[in-house]
């Protein structure tokens, strides 16, 4: 009867276990918890969430989202073709810059550790992070100006090209067809249609050129003579008119620098170049022959490459985007190569190896965690690219720079007022970036485990 009574409240019953509020592993309360959390869900499910469950809502919608469309944005969006030319750049730029990036930023941080001035080094490759895609954009465009002038791109190229090619002296200099017997012969070249002789200076008079826009300083035309073959080379105008077509003139500018051929047979047998003031001589063997001003005499100035044509277009683009990111890349590479146990790369050294091989072999294994994070990064920033795109190619050859970034804004703001078919490929964008982000988390989980 005594355990009976201790077991149902007697005197000498035990007090029953209180009961305490559950705690998480940290040792705060789980309310505790959760209401600090409150304003970050909150905000999550504001700006993340339900703007992914509206896009994907709005996407089964047609363009004023009066009517359902089920799937039919999505099949649009793989046979229209400008949205397919989108989704090819955008695996252009997926598959090529995130790599090239990479692979400049882990240049530059080895080289940065053998350069003196190394801090001065990164900090002038890591500056253009510090200048806005708009920014980017527009300094890019003028770099990619077609005019030599003001593109510094095509300056640095015409100067190369001119450095290792002539130029020609007149371009789009062509003869006074009512004063001269110079008629086209092919190739942009004219030829004589009598032939020269001896004692009988030839006249070769060019029209197509503003006196006040000839090069240097040119000097007034002379009429040849003398017993040779000669000629004279000028151009057959003058400001304020007068004068007869064909004969030289005072105040007529000679054409310094055009080269003369002397043609027998379709063969060149002697050729002479015109002198300040326009005159040639040519040697006794071109005596009954005709004469020939080539082509390159009056071809076109070389003015570089079309930067922003629909072939280039996007490879300059993503030039553009590498020069801002390579710095990034490189300042990240550089922390993990801070880290790395130079232990290790003396002892390969010490075993023989040579610089390549201690880099191939064991700086970029060790490194490997670190590139993974740099490349998926940008694997995820280039997939949203646009202005850079939006900005720098002009409108002739924008569509075939255009990527599924811009397109969604053209779809959905830049004229199309397709809000259907831009949330679809917002939600197409979503579903090529979740593998991505997918294998980024699964990664930190390992390193974590580690």
């Amino acid at each position: 009867m005594a355990s009976v009574a201790n077991s149902t409240g007697g005197a000498g019953a035990l007090p029953a276990p209180s009961v305490t509020p559950r705690k998480s592993v940290t040792g705060t309360r789980l309310w505790v918890a959760v209401l600090f959390l409150l304003p970050a869900l909150v905000l999550l499910g504001a700006l993340v969430v339900y703007p992914i469950g509206y896009s994907v809502w709005r996407s089964l919608y047609d363009a004023d989202g009066s009517g359902f469309v089920g799937l039919d944005n999505y099949r649009d969006i793989f046979t229209d073709n400008s949205t397919l030319t989108a989704v090819r750049n955008t695996a252009i730029w997926v598959a090529v810059a995130p790599a090239l990036v990479t692979a400049l930023g882990l240049i530059f941080a080895v080289l940065t550790e053998r350069v003196r001035w190394a801090t001065a080094f990164k900090l002038l490759i890591f500056m253009p992070m510090a200048i806005s895609m708009l920014a980017a954009g527009i300094i890019f465009r003028l770099v990619y100006e077609q005019d030599p002038d003001q593109g510094v791109a095509n300056a640095v190229v015409t100067s190369v090209h001119d450095a290792f090619a002539d130029s020609s002296v007149y371009p789009k200099a062509r003869p006074n067809a009512a004063a001269s017997d110079l008629k086209a012969s092919g190739g942009g070249s004219f030829t004589t249609t009598g032939a020269v002789r001896a004692g009988t200076p030839a006249l070769l008079p060019l029209v197509g050129i503003a006196p006040n826009r000839l090069p240097g300083t040119p000097e007034n035309a002379r009429a040849a003579s003398g017993a040779g073959v000669t000629g004279t080379v000028w151009l057959d105008f003058k400001l304020g008119g007068g004068g007869t077509k064909g004969q030289v003139d005072p105040g007529e500018k000679a054409l310094k620098g055009v080269k003369v051929e002397a043609v027998r047979d379709g063969e060149v047998v002697a050729s002479a170049t015109s002198g300040a003031d326009g005159t040639f001589t040519l040697p006794a063997k071109a005596d009954g022959a005709r004469l020939r001003l080539p082509g390159s005499n009056f071809a076109a100035a070389y003015n570089g490459i079309d930067w922003l044509g629909p072939t280039l277009v996007t490879p300059a683009i993503i030039g553009s985007y590498v020069w801002m990111w390579a710095g990034f890349a490189m300042v990240l590479i550089a922390a993990g190569l801070a880290g790395v146990d130079r232990n290790l790369l003396e002892a390969a050294r010490v075993d023989g190896a040579n610089e390549w091989q201690v880099f191939r072999k064991v700086t970029v294994p060790l490194l490997t965690p670190v590139l993974v994070v740099v490349l998926v990064t940008l694997m995820i920033n280039v997939m949203k690219i646009f202005d850079l795109v939006y900005i720098i190619a002009p409108q002739p050859s924008q569509d075939d720079a255009n990527v599924l970034a811009l397109q969604l804004f053209l779809s959905s703001f830049g004229g199309g007022g397709n809000y259907g078919a831009g949330s679809a490929i917002g939600v197409i964008l979503l579903l090529l970036v979740l593998p991505v982000m997918f294998v980024n988390i699964r990664r930190l989980r390992r390193e974590r485990q580690r």
